[in-house]
């Protein structure tokens, strides 16, 4: 993978809910995950933020099109990075970019909650492209699991949001469960 690249941590990690080229697993070193609340919507984000001890499994994507600027368009709520001195995956050394969610946007408001349709989207992802490990691992990289969870499996409010086996149900259930105590 020569073109530039990012890193998907989140929804991007399931390949069913976009058509990004090239999608391989990675590693990024110097960042770890969390849930944050914004003054976009009612519903919590998930972000990542600087940690020098976490290494982070996800997925790295071709930029469509090498178009930073349309890229950057799609995700309007988040500042770019460039990770690439701290991404680790099979193939060609890329320009490699990770999304934050912009501080501007940050909010303290009680009332955003993890969607559990949205959780249910990166637990999948999780679970297809790095095994039951990688879903382990999302949880234990993950902070903000203190905010309430919103169980809109019957309605989901997640737009990309996806029908899960009961496996992938029980395994999401079980992870959270145990990171909610």
């Amino acid at each position: 993978m020569s073109d530039p690249a990012f890193f998907g941590y989140g929804s991007l990690v399931n390949l069913a809910t976009h058509s990004y080229d090239d999608p391989r697993p990675a590693v990024l070193h110097g960042w770890r995950r969390v849930w944050q609340r914004t003054n976009l919507r009612k519903a919590a984000f998930l972000s990542v933020t600087p940690c020098a001890d976490t290494p982070l499994h996800g997925v790295i994507l071709r930029v469509p099109g090498a178009d930073w600027l349309a890229l950057d368009q799609r995700e309007a709520a988040y500042q770019r990075h460039d990770v690439t001195s701290a991404i680790q995956h099979h193939g060609a050394k890329a320009q490699t970019a990770v999304y934050q969610v912009k501080p501007a946007h940050l909010s303290d408001a009680a009332d955003h909650p993890i969607l559990r349709s949205y959780l249910d989207v990166v637990v999948q992802g999780y679970l297809r492209v790095h095994g039951e490990a990688g879903v382990a691992h999302f949880f234990e990289t993950t902070d903000g699991w203190t905010m309430p969870v919103l169980d809109d499996r019957v309605a989901p409010l997640y737009p990309r949001h996806q029908l899960l086996t009961a496996r992938e149900t029980g395994l999401v259930d079980a992870h959270l469960a145990a990171v909610m105590k």
